[in-house]
């Protein structure tokens, strides 16, 4: 028997106590979870088809070139200034700009059967664009031969730009699709706009089938990159196409380029260089059809070339003279320094229809005395 007997009492008593008041809270909370359990979270009321809101946030790009009435360069367009239509329907802009250009300038140095085309006269052309560009813009240097190169990276230091064009260099042969692809990507992993590609080049390739060079050339017209073009093609061919001919008054061209010639000893050189008299007879016939297939390249390189420069708002020099071609040269450096940046939203999203669709984009003035000119056929390709 317990001595303390009234002690243990209460010991026993709050020991009941404890448990009936934890058996309590227990039971409280098994109610309370399953009370929660029942509950049901409240359904949102979901919003009528009719009050989605599509937000666009794609934005077509372009490059317009501004005039006055007589030709100077008008520098003060805004987007109250010009109207823009796509494939006939009103747009308005949503910014004009002008910031400088970002050139990506491309030096054909190759070729097996060139007779006009040559380093020398590729470098001359290209100096003169660098020369007469604006203070600021960006250039990138790219020759193309037996390969395609970067021989200078992006810079806005002209005196960087005309000495990585004397470092170019002549191959024997012509990819000007990998030219093309290159140029394409400079261009594009550049985050400026105002995008402007300078081909110097008689546009024929002996490396790449036809349908890789159509392809390459479609690419262009996916991106807002105006192409400019300086095209030895209408020199070429009259050089070519006395020669295509079993008999003809026309020398022979020389056996090789002038870039060899130049570098054979004095007596060597003479030999290669004297001049051939009188009429030339041709029984060659496999030498005939190449004569021929490569007047029809390059034939076929012009019309490429011509209709590439009017989709991207580029401009195109067909010369006939060499003189001639280093003359018009800074003509392209004024047309790329006068373009002006636009952009708009278009009306029909560029993804809206499956496959490949083109968008025809013009701009228009409508504010007295400027002149624009800025037409651009724009392919999108959303896959099947």
């Amino acid at each position: 028997m317990c001595k303390f007997a009234g002690i243990c009492r209460i010991i026993g008593f709050m020991r009941i106590r404890s448990a009936a008041v934890v058996l309590f809270f227990c039971v409280f909370a098994a109610i309370s979870v399953s009370a929660q359990s029942r509950r049901v979270a409240p359904t949102p009321t979901p919003t009528p088809p009719d009050e989605i809101q599509r937000v666009r946030t794609e934005e077509v790009k372009l490059n317009m070139l501004a005039f006055d009435e007589n030709g100077a360069f008008f520098p003060d367009v805004t987007a109250n200034d010009i109207v823009i239509t796509e494939n006939n329907i009103l747009h308005p802009p949503s910014s004009v700009r002008r910031i400088p250009a970002n050139v990506v300038i491309v030096m054909d140095t190759g070729g097996e059967l060139r007779q006009v085309k040559s380093l020398d006269q590729t470098r001359k052309v290209a100096r003169a664009v660098v020369s007469s560009l604006r203070k600021g813009d960006s250039i990138a240097i790219v020759e193309y031969s037996d390969k395609a190169d970067v021989v200078q990276e992006w810079t806005d230091d002209k005196e960087q730009a005309l000495a990585a064009i004397n470092k170019t260099k002549f191959g024997r042969r012509s990819d000007f699709v990998g030219a093309i692809d290159l140029s394409r990507g400079l261009l594009q992993r550049n985050p400026a706009d105002n995008r402007h590609l300078v081909l110097i080049t008689d546009g024929t390739d002996s490396r790449s089938s036809s349908s890789a060079k159509f392809d390459a050339l479609q690419k262009l017209l996916t991106t807002d990159i105006s192409v400019h073009v300086i095209s030895y093609t209408a020199m070429e061919v009259a050089d070519i196409e006395p020669r295509t001919k079993t008999v003809s008054k026309t020398p022979p061209p020389n056996a090789l380029p002038d870039e060899v010639i130049n570098q054979l000893p004095n007596d060597v050189k003479a030999g290669a260089q004297r001049p051939r008299v009188g009429p030339t007879i041709n029984l060659d016939r496999q030498l005939l059809r190449t004569l021929r297939a490569r007047e029809a390249d390059l034939m076929n390189s012009q019309d490429q070339l011509e209709k590439l420069s009017e989709a991207t708002n580029g401009e195109f020099i067909l010369p006939e003279t060499v003189d001639e071609m280093t003359q018009k040269a800074p003509l392209v450096a004024r047309m790329i320094d006068a373009a002006y940046v636009v952009t708009y939203l278009p009306k029909e999203p560029l993804n809206d229809r499956k496959g490949i669709v083109e968008r025809d984009i013009e701009v228009t003035s409508k504010r007295a005395g400027l002149v624009v000119q800025a037409k651009r056929k724009l392919v999108v390709n959303n896959g099947q």
